[in-house]
């Protein structure tokens, strides 16, 4: 098959100038990767110059890209998010149609975020004003659009794609100089807070800490775990706080980059890029890699390998991004028993709804029903792309018999191609399997007839009359 025709010209310059972007390259460099000119490229990224067979196979060369990456369609994160926006009442009349959305977002990303932060902005003023009151006065925000520092955070890193390249490398190097087997982790990194930063580290009793699990005594040089951790997450927090002393200037450097509106969003952005680095320091790039691909992606195996948690592994997968090293590209979400989403990253593109929870049919909620075990499913979007999943319970700490209840649902998935990768496939029919239609919250979900609906979507008229009872308790007009 031809990879570009004469009779239909190939016009990629949105893509390929993201696709720099996430390298990091500038228009020079990467003119030079692909033997033509700057100015030939920015006529490229422009539009103005159909992209070539010679450089798509240049392209696939240099940065180990699958070509049909470049021809479907990579943000349909952003096209989802559109049309969860457009489905608003306020647009009903303008009837704006699916393949206007998916041209806005492919050539305009930039333009399709900002739309959809607006939208966020907009329900986060009504909410507030239904409450009462909008903005904080104390810091000069009354009646002013309200972007959350999580929601901006969980943006900015999957425009990423979930991983940060200097910080592999800076995991690399640490991890290098501990030298530990991944079990003696704790004890490593133990001797080197302590000879290296004159840093002690100590397991204290639930009540010495009794709203937090981790605390560094600056005055004292006192690092305190609560006895509360498992041992996974206290190798975390020795991870954590050997990532923040060693890298902190890098850590700083990068928050700042980023540009976030303000002082609360950046420290929220650091610490998560230095929980990505503490987790790159206990999982390097290249074990956690091969040990993937060698155990068919058994999750349970690497978790025990690298002496993490389920979560921690979990978490992990979704940043194998490197070129020419590329793991199975996963999405995550983490989920309570009531349905709300605290944890959402992907490797690659997912519609995951941005201003609702996840569709009760897909069964990351049934696994509250079976704790500890591994359930998988084959989903299908409205889309009609085809993912699978798995999904599974997890405890973050141990619970005292009188404490709170902490469990919580991880899900994982994959497009259906990559699927045989997986250990947990095994068995299954591939080429014709049982889907399970899910959508979008249900606001925003137009599936007829769903048994489980919580709400009619807004995007359709509810359709109630005394002489039928349909399967859905909100039946809806057809468009």
């Amino acid at each position: 098959m031809a990879l570009a025709s004469t009779d239909r010209k190939l016009f990629l310059g949105a893509r390929m100038k993201r696709l720099r972007r996430e390298l990091g390259l500038t228009q020079t460099r990467m003119a030079e990767d692909l033997g033509v000119s700057p100015s030939y490229l920015n006529l490229l990224e422009r539009n103005q110059r159909p992209v070539t067979a010679q450089v798509l196979l240049r392209l696939a060369e240099a940065y180990d890209l699958d070509l049909k990456s470049l021809s479907s369609d990579p943000e349909s994160a952003n096209a989802t998010g559109l049309s969860e926006v457009f489905s608003d009442q306020m647009f009903r009349d303008l009837g704006v149609a699916r393949h206007e959305i998916a041209e806005v977002a492919d050539s305009a990303p930039g333009v399709s975020e900002a739309i959809v932060r607006l939208y966020r902005a907009y329900l986060d003023q009504r909410r507030m004003g239904q409450l009462g009151s909008v903005g904080r006065p104390e810091d000069g925000t009354l009646d002013s659009p309200v972007v959350t520092p999580s929601d901006w955070v969980r943006d900015y890193i999957q425009a990423q794609r979930n991983y940060f390249g200097e910080l592999e490398d800076a995991a690399a190097e640490l991890a290098a100089e501990l030298k530990p087997e991944p079990q003696d982790f704790p004890g490593a990194a133990r001797e080197r807070l302590l000879k290296r930063h004159g840093i002690g580290v100590r397991v204290v009793p639930v009540d010495v800490l009794p709203e937090s699990v981790r605390r560094f005594d600056h005055h004292r040089r006192r690092l305190f775990l609560s006895e509360v951790l498992t041992g996974a997450g206290r190798a975390f927090s020795l991870a954590y706080q050997l990532s923040v002393l060693e890298h902190g200037e890098r850590l700083n450097a990068m928050a700042d980059r980023a540009a976030p509106p303000d002082r609360p969003t950046r420290n929220l952005l650091k610490v998560s890029l230095a929980n990505y680095l503490a987790a790159a320091v206990l999982m390097p790039y290249a074990a956690f890699q091969e040990a993937a691909e060698k155990t068919g992606y058994d999750i349970e195996l690497i978790r025990a390998r690298f002496g993490v948690s389920f979560e921690q592994a979990c978490h992990r997968l979704t940043t194998l991004a490197r070129p020419g090293a590329r793991g199975v590209p996963f999405f995550m979400v983490r989920v309570d028993s009531a349905g709300n989403i605290s944890k959402r990253f992907a490797g690659a593109t997912f519609p995951f709804s941005r201003f609702g929870g996840a569709c009760p049919r897909w069964n990351i909620h049934s696994s509250f029903r079976t704790p500890g075990r591994i359930v998988t499913q084959i989903i299908e979007t409205p889309d009609n792309q085809r993912y699978f999943t798995i999904a599974r319970t997890v405890a973050r700490v141990a619970t005292p018999y009188a404490g709170d209840e902490n469990e919580l649902a991880i899900g994982m998935g994959c497009e259906l191609k990559y699927a045989e990768r997986l250990v947990y496939s095994r068995g299954l029919d591939l080429r014709e399997p049982m889907a399970t239609a899910i959508g979008p919250a249900c606001r925003i979900c137009e599936r007829p007839a769903c048994p489980q609906r919580a709400a009619e979507p807004i995007s359709r008229t509810l359709t109630v009359d005394d002489f039928t009872k349909s399967i859905s308790p909100y039946p809806f007009a057809s468009a």
